[in-house]
C-alpha cells in the first residue's frame, strides 16, 4: 500500500468517532455520538469524553430531582443499585457523584493549539460559505486546500505567511511531510485528536464530502484537506503535533464512580429513571391491549354505525408532535388517524417552484432515489400569474434593499430615509407580535401558494438531465403505495384519506429547521405527502393496488395537508378534490381547528404560560423575540410500534412516537424489518441528540440562542468564532439553565408483535442488534400470541419476561414461553 493510501485510510478510520453535522438550512438530529456506536454506551461515554470533554450523564442534582417528583422509582432504584453491588442508600450515593464532580478538575492553563483552531475556523468559515458572504472566498473551486495555500500568504495572523508556499501541493502530501516523524502506528490517535479539536466543523465537513450536493460540487472540500491545512498550520505556528501526555491525564474520569462489572453509576440511576418510565408505558399499552383482545376491537378503534365509514383516515408522521393532535382530531369526530415515517416513503430529492434549489427529503440513512419538481397545472392560470408577479416583485425589493445597505456609498443616506419605518415596524414586530402574525397570515392569504396551481411531477422521464431520475416509474407508485399501507396495516378506506407532514413556524430562528420533519432531513413533510397523494389518485395505481388486495372503493380520495407544529393548524391542500367531497371536506377543516384549539392549549400549558391556548401560539410563532416557539420533541422517551387502538384514548403527553403496525397481516415480517431498521434507528438519533443536548448543552448542544452568531449560512458559533455548535440550543432542552425540561433518557421502543417475529428481524439486522447490545436503546415486546405477555430484550437475541405491576392482576398474567427466549436459528 502507497503512503498516500496509507494515509487517507487512516483519516478514514480516524473520523469515524466524529458525528455527522448537517448545515441550518436542513438541519438533522443525529447522535452526536454515533461513530461510537460500536461501543457499550457507557465506554462510547467515556470515550468521548476524554475526546470532546463533555459530560455523558446526568448530574447528581438531576437525578435528585427525578427521585424527589417520583420520575424515579424508588425501589426499581434500590433493585438496580442492589444488583450492581450497592447497598448505600441513594442520598449517600448522590453525595458521592457530587463529590466526583466536585474534586474533578479540568485542564484550565491555554492550550497552544487553541490559536491553530481560531486561524483555522477562520478560513473554514470564509470557505464553507453558502451564500452569505458578500464579498466570497477567492479560487474556491480549487478545493479548500489549494485555496488556502493561495490566500494565506496575505494572512498577518500567520507566523510567517510566506512559508506556506513550501509545503507540498497535494494535501496527502502535506500531511505526510508533517507527520513524516510521527509513530506510525499512532496516527489514528493522532489524527483523531486532531479530528476531535473542532468536532462540529470536522462533522459538517465529514457530511458535506459524503453526501455531495451543488455546494461540494462546486466548492470542494475533504477530510484530507482539512486536516492538511491543519498541519501545516500546526507547524507554522510551532504547536505541538500531538497533545502533552499531561493534557490526556487531566480529561475528566468517570472511574471512581465505576463498580465491579464497569458500569458507571450515574447510569444505574439512568436505567432505574429509565425502567420506571417504561414500566408505567408498557403497563399502559398492554392494558390496553388485553381490552382491545377481551373487546373483539382490532385497529383501528373508532366508534361507527354498523357497516359505516370513518369520517375520514388521517396519516401523519410518528414524530411525538403529531400524538398531540391525533388525539384532539380522534376526539373531535369519528376519524381514524395512523402514524408513518413522515417522508411517506418516498425518497426523494424535491425542487420546489421557483425556488431554484433541490433539497434531499428522506431521512439521511437514506439516499435519494428520486428527483422531483413542482410544475404548474393546466387550469390554474390566473393563480400562477399572481402568484409569479408577487415572487418578482418580492426578489426586486429584496436585492435593491440589499445593494444599499451593503454599499458604501448609501447605506447611510438609505438608514437616513427609512428609519422611521424601519423603527416602526421594529416596534410593531417587538411590542405586538400576535398583531404581526394577522397582517402577515392576511397578506399570505391573498398570495396563492405554489400548492394552489402546482402539482408534482412523477411521470417518468427518462429523457431528462442529472444524476437522479426524473419522476417514477407506474410500478414505482404501485410500490411505495402499498408499502405506506403494508406498514401500517391498512385494508378499509374512508372517502376522505389525507396523508399530513408537519413543518414549524418561527421568526428570526437559526435552528428553525430542527422543527421541521426529521424523517425529511430537516425540511417541510408537505411535498411528501402531496406526492404520496397524488401517487394513491392515479387510477392506473388505484387498479394495481387492488390486485394486490387492497380494496380502495371507487369514492376515496387522497388529499394532501401540512400541519403547523408551532400552531398546530392543519392546512388542507386539496385541488383534485371533486365536488362530491366539498361537503366532507368543510367537516374535516372544521374539526381539525376545533382539534388544534385542544392541542395549542395543551402544548401552551407546557410552556407554563399566562395565557395557554392558539393566541398564544401565533404570538410564539411571530414574536422574533421568542427564544423557545415550542418544545419541539423535547420530552422524547418512547417509541410505540402497533396498532392504535393500543394507545387510543392514553395520553402520552407528546412523548411517544407513534408508527402503525398490524402483525397479523405481515406474516414475512419484512414490514417490521422495515421499521427496525428506518424509522426506529432514525428515532434512536433524535432521541440521542435530545439526551446529550440536556446533560451537556455547552460541548453537545449549542448553547443560548441569545448569544448565538450565524456563521456561513451553515452553523453558529457561540460569540465571534470557534467551532460550529453540534446539538440543540438551550431553550429547546432546558426550562431554566439548571432546570431540564426534556427528561434525558435512552429510548424505550415497544413493539406489538410475536417475539419470534422480532427475534427473527433482529437476528437478520446485526447493525440494530448491535446499537440494543451496547445499550442505546431498550426494547420490549407486547407478545398478542402470548396474552400481551411482555418481554424485555436483554443481549444476544434474548428476552426476559417483563416484571410487571403489582396492581395487575395476576390471574389475567400468562406464563411466559421461556425466560429468557432463546434467538431462533436460521432453520427456524
Amino acid at each position: 500500500m502507497s503512503t498516500n493510501e496509507t494515509i487517507r485510510d487512516t483519516i478514514e478510520q480516524a473520523a469515524t468517532t466524529v458525528g455527522s453535522v448537517w448545515p441550518l438550512h436542513s438541519f438533522v438530529t443525529a447522535n452526536p455520538l454515533s461513530g461510537l456506536e460500536d461501543r457499550p454506551f457507557h465506554e462510547a461515554v467515556q470515550q468521548a469524553e476524554r475526546l470532546f470533554g463533555g459530560h455523558g450523564y446526568p448530574s447528581a442534582d438531576v437525578f435528585r430531582a427525578a427521585l424527589d417528583t417520583g420520575q424515579i422509582d424508588p425501589e426499581t432504584l434500590r433493585s438496580e443499585l442492589r444488583a450492581h453491588g450497592y447497598e448505600e442508600d441513594p442520598s449517600t450515593l448522590l453525595a458521592r457523584m457530587e463529590t466526583q464532580a466536585e474534586s474533578a478538575t479540568e485542564d484550565d492553563e491555554s492550550s497552544q493549539h487553541d490559536v491553530v483552531d481560531t486561524v483555522l475556523t477562520k478560513w473554514l468559515a470564509s470557505f464553507l460559505d453558502e451564500g452569505h458572504a458578500s464579498w466570497p472566498m477567492p479560487n474556491r473551486e480549487r478545493g479548500f486546500y489549494a485555496a488556502f495555500r493561495s490566500a494565506a500568504r496575505y494572512d498577518r495572523s500567520l507566523p510567517d505567511p510566506g512559508a506556506v508556499a513550501t509545503y507540498p501541493d497535494d494535501p496527502t502530501e502535506a500531511i505526510e511531510q508533517v507527520v513524516s516523524t510521527y509513530p506510525r502506528d499512532r496516527l489514528v490517535d493522532l489524527f483523531e485528536f486532531h479530528f476531535s479539536r473542532l468536532p462540529g466543523w470536522t462533522g459538517f465537513i465529514k457530511q458535506r464530502a459524503s453526501s455531495g450536493g451543488d455546494w461540494q460540487a462546486k466548492y470542494p472540500i475533504t477530510l484530507t484537506g482539512y486536516l492538511a491545512v491543519r498541519l501545516v498550520l500546526t507547524d507554522l505556528f510551532d504547536a505541538p503535533l500531538a497533545p502533552p501526555d499531561s493534557v490526556a491525564e487531566s480529561m475528566r474520569s468517570e472511574r471512581d464512580l465505576q463498580h465491579d462489572d464497569e458500569v458507571p453509576l450515574p447510569e444505574l440511576w439512568l436505567n432505574a429513571w429509565e425502567t420506571t418510565y417504561r414500566t408505567e408505558l408498557v403497563e399502559a399499552i398492554a392494558d390496553q391491549n388485553q381490552s382491545t383482545v377481551a373487546s373483539g376491537d382490532s385497529e383501528p378503534a373508532v366508534a361507527l354505525e354498523d357497516g359505516g365509514r370513518p369520517d375520514a383516515q388521517l396519516v401523519f408522521c410518528i414524530d411525538t408532535r403529531s400524538e398531540v393532535i391525533r388525539r384532539h382530531i380522534e376526539n373531535a369526530g369519528a376519524y381514524e388517524t395512523y402514524g408513518y415515517a413522515g417522508f411517506f416513503g418516498i425518497p426523494m430529492r424535491y425542487e420546489a417552484y421557483d425556488s431554484g434549489v433541490a433539497v434531499d427529503a428522506c431521512p439521511p440513512i437514506l439516499d435519494a432515489q428520486h428527483y422531483v419538481s413542482d410544475h404548474p397545472v393546466e387550469g390554474c392560470d390566473h393563480e400562477h400569474g399572481r402568484y409569479d408577479t408577487w415572487a418578482n416583485t418580492t426578489r426586486t425589493a429584496a436585492h435593491v434593499l440589499k445593494s444599499l445597505t451593503s454599499n458604501a456609498a448609501t447605506v447611510f443616506s438609505f438608514v437616513e430615509s427609512t428609519g422611521v419605518g424601519y423603527g416602526a415596524a421594529l416596534t410593531a414586530r417587538t411590542l405586538f407580535p400576535a398583531r404581526v402574525y394577522d397582517l402577515l397570515t392576511n397578506a399570505s392569504e391573498r398570495v396563492p401558494s405554489p400548492a394552489d396551481f402546482c402539482a408534482p411531477a412523477l411521470d417518468h422521464d427518462s429523457n431528462a438531465d442529472g444524476n437522479l431520475p426524473h419522476g417514477l416509474s407506474t410500478a414505482e407508485k404501485v410500490e411505495y403505495a402499498a408499502t405506506a399501507f403494508e406498514l401500517m396495516g391498512w385494508d378499509e378506506f374512508a372517502r376522505i384519506v389525507a396523508f399530513v407532514g408537519h413543518a414549524s413556524q418561527t421568526a428570526n430562528n437559526p435552528f428553525e429547521s430542527s422543527l421541521d420533519c426529521g424523517a425529511c432531513a430537516g425540511n417541510a413533510g408537505g411535498p411528501n405527502a402531496r406526492v404520496l397523494a397524488a401517487i394513491c389518485n392515479d387510477d392506473e395505481v388505484k387498479a394495481a393496488l387492488r390486485d394486490r388486495g387492497f380494496d380502495i372503493p371507487s369514492d376515496t380520495v387522497f388529499v394532501a395537508g401540512e400541519h403547523n407544529t408551532t400552531t398546530d393548524e392543519v392546512t388542507l391542500f386539496t385541488a383534485p378534490v371533486p365536488e362530491s367531497h366539498e361537503a366532507d371536506l368543510e367537516q374535516l377543516r372544521s374539526d381539525l381547528e376545533t382539534a388544534r384549539a385542544g392541542a395549542a392549549t395543551e402544548r401552551t400549558e407546557s410552556m407554563d404560560v399566562p395565557s395557554p391556548g392558539t393566541r398564544e401560539a401565533e404570538r410564539r410563532a411571530a414574536d422574533w423575540a421568542e427564544t423557545r416557539p415550542e418544545w419541539g420533541l423535547a420530552g422524547n422517551a418512547g417509541f410505540v410500534v402497533g396498532p392504535r387502538s393500543l394507545t387510543r384514548g392514553l395520553n402520552l403527553d407528546g412523548r411517544s412516537f407513534l408508527h402503525s403496525y398490524d402483525w397479523r397481516d405481515d406474516e414475512s415480517g419484512e414490514a417490521l424489518a422495515a421499521i427496525v431498521t428506518g424509522p426506529m434507528v432514525v428515532t434512536q438519533w433524535i432521541n440521542m441528540q435530545y439526551y446529550f443536548s440536556t446533560v451537556d448543552n455547552a460541548v453537545y448542544g449549542s448553547g443560548s440562542k441569545i448569544t448565538h452568531n450565524p456563521v456561513g449560512n451553515v452553523g453558529v458559533y457561540q460569540g465571534n468564532g470557534g467551532d460550529l455548535m453540534t446539538g440543540l440550543p438551550l431553550q429547546s432542552v432546558m426550562a431554566a439553565d439548571d432546570d431540564p425540561y426534556h427528561q434525558p433518557l435512552r429510548l424505550s421502543v415497544v413493539i406489538h408483535a410475536p417475539v419470534e417475529r422480532v427475534t427473527t428481524v433482529l437476528a437478520e439486522n446485526p447493525r440494530v442488534t448491535e446499537l440494543l447490545d451496547n445499550g442505546w436503546l431498550s426494547l420490549t415486546v407486547v407478545d398478542p400470541t402470548q396474552n400481551g405477555t411482555s418481554f424485555e430484550y436483554d443481549e444476544n437475541l434474548t428476552w426476559v419476561a417483563a416484571e410487571t405491576d403489582d396492581r395487575r392482576d395476576a390471574a389475567e398474567k400468562p406464563e411466559p414461553t421461556a425466560e429468557p427466549v432463546a434467538p431462533l436459528s436460521a432453520d427456524d
